[in-house]
């Protein structure tokens, strides 16, 4: 074989090898260490000291009430922030369709919390929650409504915290499927129109066939994004009250420096968690999306 030959069957694999050493370094191997460490009683100080468990961090799991306090507060929290974020974010889409200046500074108004500092949204809505003397509970007063405690008690944290993640994400995932809409053909509705389909047919029968495939890729996204949350509930309630809004990713940081193991452990359930959901997503859903 000449060097030509050579370099013309080596060059595919030079080219993503950058690709697949990051891919190796950054995804594969962390995942196979924390397999790995998911089976050791880890001591972080002295690796020495480790000691191999086997099974016994997963038992331990299962033993546990808190964690399956975690795992409950992850579902409703998913369940809230990605239900609630894909419909106003379709509703405020179709309302923003329409190409006028009016528009286009809405559009990019409602992204401009996407690109803040989660930190600095968290902050702010502390101060608005705030049961005293906070914006929210004046304006409740103000229309004649009893306060609110928000993020002081349990029964309110977690939608709290929802609300927070919903207005922060809402922008960005509005401008998506407003680019999808913005991609139909008009043709189409023209089409519609001389058939005297009805607006709710034309919706439910046009645009959301055509839009499938953005609302499948949001709700991929958004359900592992949402079961990864972290930063709004450890600067907003810590967890608390009363373990109220402790999810699962949470529940491994509390674990980071006292028993690596057991948090591996819990990282491995969260790992297997996602990845169900996401095979499910795609056997009872990806038959219904309709790629152009």
């Amino acid at each position: 074989m000449d060097k030509r030959k050579l370099w013309e069957t080596l060059r595919p694999y030079l080219l993503i090898l950058p690709a697949m050493a990051g891919i190796f370094l950054f995804v594969l191997y962390p995942v196979v260490y924390l397999i790995y460490l998911s089976f050791y009683k880890y001591n972080l100080l002295n690796k020495d000291k480790s000691v191999f468990v086997g099974l016994d961090n997963f038992k331990q799991i299962m033993g546990r009430e808190d964690f399956y306090i975690s795992v409950g507060n992850t579902f409703v929290y998913t369940l809230g922030v990605v239900f609630f974020t894909m419909i106003l974010s379709l509703l405020i889409a179709v309302w923003l369709n329409k190409k006028t200046r009016f528009n286009a500074l809405v559009q990019a108004g409602i992204f401009t919390p996407h690109i803040i500092s989660i930190v600095s949204i968290a902050l702010v809505w502390m101060w608005m929650m705030e049961p005293s003397h906070g914006l929210l509970n004046f304006i409740l007063k103000a229309v004649g409504l009893p306060p609110s405690q928000w993020l002081q008690s349990s029964g309110t944290a977690m939608i709290s915290i929802m609300i927070v993640s919903v207005w922060h994400n809402i922008g960005y995932f509005t401008l998506i499927i407003l680019a999808a809409l913005q991609s139909i053909s008009p043709s189409i509705y023209e089409a519609a129109a001389l058939d005297n389909a009805s607006r709710y047919k034309v919706f439910y029968k046009i645009t959301l066939p055509l839009i499938s495939p953005q609302l499948f890729f949001i709700l991929i996204i958004m359900t592992i994004g949402s079961f990864k949350v972290f930063d709004t509930v450890r600067i907003m309630t810590g967890g608390g009250p009363n373990n109220a809004t402790t999810t699962l990713v949470y529940y491994i940081y509390k674990f980071r420096t006292t028993n690596i193991g057991y948090a591996s452990a819990t990282g491995v359930i969260l790992m297997v968690l996602i990845s169900i959901l996401t095979f499910v997503y795609f056997r009872l859903l990806a038959k219904r999306v309709h790629y152009q």
